[in-house]
């Protein structure tokens, strides 16, 4: 990294960070009471509110959100006139999974390899770190030259929307010109990227029934009609030959223009086993950004392990609809829901319950602020010039506040690359990405103010 006083203020607190990383991976904070105690969220809470305290920051809250947890909100006044940039991040993670799969405990956080590891070190409590380097770097270089609002979210991974609705109630509280979601990542370690599109998503809750109760398969097998079967029936119509997702009535032909993705790339990133082919039609970005992507989360139906030979009476899954821009998601989930019913086979009894919905995101990239990030990357990363990818996954919060603030810029950077394998077992942070993305953040800001 070229040096510049910002650049070397970063590298020098990067031990700090590393310290206060450890802190926040310590606490437990998955937002799933029934799983994690409230108070392990609570202190992830407190410890966030007191960081911002000690940089200044003035109306540190503790916002109780509809959906039972709680969202850290802070404001630190810039000189008069100046823009506002609302910084966001989550300190809710998702839970550690299979612990024995962990190579080190999952939240302790551990150098290995120069990662470090440790349940939501990327996804997103090291991106509360890196809002805090970049305005300390800032503070060290002759102060902050906007107001900035922080807002870290207490739910982000249970989809459970508690902090949009609390937005949506209090549309003042976040307003600012632009907006940096941390919550992304770059397209590879070392590769400037920001995410200009999210895809949004819907989760139904599917029951087939089609017997008062279990029968015996040798006395009534063959003429009963059997639930889990009718079920594998109606998964199995959810997609093409080729694996591509086909729901009646949902376009999935889409094209995605920007950064490519080889297949060789998809396939180390995503673990692949030898000789498993790759599903869908099209590029791999088509694939995971631009079109709609239908997964079986899980199945209710008799384990293998103790199975009786029954004809099965009813049987439930848990699907994942991921939606692309340009598709209304309340949409996209009506069309599901008439696939099922119109896939549902033998007349068998099928209901479908919606039990989350988050719309798709596509941000303006011909405004300003993409251009002040253009140059921020430009010094953070020497030699490489910012890309533009996508991101299958989905942050609705976006979306609320794109439709709460129509003038604000939106720009989604983070931690969370490939490497670091968020959502499974083993997650860990890069700390160069770390210090580059912090330092690339308070250059943002100053060019940003510049501008």
């Amino acid at each position: 990294m070229s040096s510049n006083p910002v650049a070397e203020t970063v590298a020098s607190l990067l031990p700090r960070a590393r310290t206060e990383l450890a802190e926040l991976v310590a606490f437990k904070s998955v937002a799933d009471f029934a799983q994690f105690p409230r108070s392990e969220s609570e202190g992830a809470a407190n410890w966030i509110a007191e960081a911002l305290r000690a940089e200044g920051f003035v109306d540190v809250d503790l916002l109780d959100t509809p959906d039972g947890t709680q969202s850290v909100y802070g404001f630190l006044p810039g000189p008069e006139g100046a823009k506002t940039v609302l910084l966001y991040a989550h300190y809710d993670v998702q839970p550690p999974l299979d612990e024995a799969g962990w190579a080190t405990p999952p939240f302790e956080l551990t150098e290995r390899d120069g990662r470090w590891y440790g349940r939501g070190s990327a996804d997103c409590k090291g991106g509360v770190i890196m809002h805090l380097l970049a305005l300390r770097a800032l503070k060290a270089d002759g102060g902050v030259p906007v107001n900035v609002k922080v807002i870290v979210e207490g739910s982000e991974e249970q989809g459970t929307g508690g902090l949009e609705r609390y937005a949506e109630q209090h549309p003042e509280l976040l307003r600012a010109d632009t907006i940096v979601i941390g919550d992304a990542g770059n397209f590879r370690v070392g590769l400037p990227t920001v995410t200009t599109t999210l895809r949004g998503m819907t989760m139904l809750r599917v029951q087939v029934d089609t017997l008062a109760g279990n029968l015996h398969s040798g006395q009534f097998g063959g003429a009963a009609p059997d639930a889990l079967g009718a079920l594998v029936r109606v998964l199995d119509s959810l997609r093409a030959e080729d694996g591509s997702t086909t729901v009646d009535g949902l376009d999935a032909t889409a094209r995605w223009d920007g950064l490519e993705y080889t297949e060789e790339q998809f396939r180390t990133d995503a673990k692949v086993l030898d000789g498993v082919e790759l599903i869908g039609g099209g590029s791999v970005a088509d694939r995971i950004w631009a079109r709609p992507a239908v997964t079986v989360l899980g199945i209710d139906c008799p384990p293998v392990v103790g199975a009786t030979p029954s004809v099965q009476a009813g049987a439930r899954a848990l699907i994942s609809l991921r939606v692309p821009p340009g598709v209304d998601a309340a949409e996209a989930t009506k069309l599901l829901q008439a696939h099922i019913e119109a896939h549902t086979p033998w007349g068998a009894r099928v209901t479908t319950e919606q039990i989350g919905q988050g719309q798709a995101f596509r941000a303006d990239t011909s405004s300003p602020a993409y251009q002040a990030m253009a140059d921020a990357m430009a010094v953070a990363y020497p030699g490489e010039t910012m890309s533009y990818a996508g991101q299958g996954g989905s942050i609705p919060l976006c979306n609320t506040l794109a439709g709460l603030y129509p003038q604000a810029e939106i720009l989604l950077i983070g931690l969370s690359e490939p490497e670091a394998q968020i959502h499974a077992v083993n997650e860990s942070v890069s700390p160069e990405e770390l210090e580059r993305l912090s330092v690339a953040e308070a250059l943002f800001l100053t060019n940003y103010a510049a501008g």
